[in-house]
């Protein structure tokens, strides 16, 4: 049988290809990892918004205060009111070894702080010098209390971020100078610009801490503490102290150990490990949704292949008939498949990119990002990685059909 090559190149010239179908199947491609990689970082984006709220928090601590009783004990009835007292950060320095930090509070509520002539509303603290262990402090302007502050009894304070930008609007250095609270002058030592919304008797940015000793002094408050913040040495869980600690302030204030809200005892381990599993189930569907989009979209390439080697028969009997091996035909199958597929899938992470970036500078706070939207590196590397397994097996099923094809067949299928 002679053969026309003119005819044949004239066939494979005209030869059209089904562009419709694929476009939609790259759409379901790229739409798959779009998905994938917007829902990882907005996953993250959205971790990094609710961590801000804990910034600074200590994972391993616990907060302790006083509530009035709920059962009998002693002779007490049920509903006596009570309150903590310096001593008791003593008992639970010696009596809970488990602990690393023990740092009392005080608190101040409905203060108004003055400077020249601005004024801001705000909240005393009484703090010791060890509270940074508990709720790291973010220091804009000077130091944060000291050891010498407590021994001299100075009347130093720290200011919030809120409280520094209402009494200098202008900006600059404050410490030094002399802000009052309450009829009574404090020297700023610094500017504390935490902003987590994990707070203590209140939101830092609109506090003013001063040692303990001297708010014990100017508020009249005696010996008496409002909390207690503690930490655990490494390996020590809250969980397996909490009821130690709740039992050494019972028995110093004849109140029933079992009291659980009579002690109220709150293990931030707790939240902090809700939060974990929370984000460790998000990211375990955002995975699962991502990767059966990008599945179906591999499913829907290998059905337009088959469905193109089927239309492109002729094609494939012309070029097996002038000299075209099994493998060249493999090989033109797949690389299709790879490109449809990797084209597609690269145009996905670019939007997503793009998408995600303005996310991020939509959340910036004076030019400072606060949080992160965009996915890892790595993880890109690997979404190219599982496009290009994707492709190879969305390509497979067509190209052992068109190996299939025989010369004769394709040309009497024409």
């Amino acid at each position: 049988m002679r053969f026309d090559i003119d005819r044949y190149r004239e066939i494979l010239d005209t030869l059209t290809r089904n562009k419709s179908r694929s476009f939609l199947t790259g759409f379901g491609v790229f739409w798959g990892v779009f998905m994938l990689v917007s829902l990882l970082g907005g996953g993250q984006g959205l971790k990094e918004l609710l961590q801000k709220n804990f910034e600074g928090f200590a994972t391993n601590s616990a907060i302790i205060w006083a509530q009035p009783t709920t059962k009998p004990y002693a002779g007490f009835r049920k509903g006596r009111q009570w309150s903590m007292v310096y001593k008791d950060v003593e008992r639970l320095k010696q009596q809970v070894p488990e602990l690393e930090v023990v740092s009392p509070v005080l608190s101040h509520w409905g203060g108004s702080a003055t400077f020249s002539d601005k004024k801001s509303s705000c909240s005393m603290k009484g703090l010791l010098p060890n509270y940074q262990e508990v709720e790291a402090p973010k220091m804009y302007y000077g130091r944060y209390l000291n050891d010498m502050d407590i021994k001299q009894n100075r009347k130093v304070c720290v200011i919030g971020k809120k409280v520094y930008k209402d009494l200098f609007p202008g900006g600059g250095d404050p410490c030094g100078k002399m802000i009052c609270v309450d009829k009574i002058y404090y020297d700023v030592v610094g500017v504390d610009y935490s902003s987590g919304n994990m707070n203590i008797n209140g939101r830092t940015e609109e506090s003013v801490v001063v040692p303990l000793t001297l708010m014990q002094k100017a508020y009249n408050l005696g010996d008496s503490v409002h909390m207690i913040c503690v930490t655990a040495k490494p390996g020590i869980t809250m969980n397996s102290i909490s009821d130690k600690m709740r039992s050494v302030v019972a028995h110093a204030h004849q109140i029933d150990p079992a009291d659980e809200k009579g002690i109220m005892v709150f293990n931030t381990e707790v939240l902090f490990g809700m939060l974990d599993n929370l984000f460790n189930g998000v990211n375990f569907l955002i995975l699962l949704v991502g990767i059966g989009t990008l599945l179906a979209g591999a499913i829907g390439v290998s059905n337009i292949m088959m469905v193109t080697v089927r239309e492109r028969t002729t094609e494939i009997g012309i070029r097996r008939a002038i000299g075209a091996t099994p493998r060249n035909i493999l090989g033109q199958i797949i690389t299709e498949s790879v490109i449809l597929t990797a084209v597609a899938g690269m145009s996905g992470i670019l939007f997503s990119v793009i998408i995600l970036e303005m996310l991020e500078l939509g959340n910036t706070s004076d030019g400072i990002v606060t949080a992160h939207f965009q996915v890892k590196f790595w993880t890109a590397i690997g979404a190219i990685v599982l496009l290009s397994i994707l492709g190879v097996l969305a390509g497979l099923a067509p190209a052992a059909r068109a190996m299939s094809i025989k010369p004769v067949d394709a040309m009497r299928d024409e």
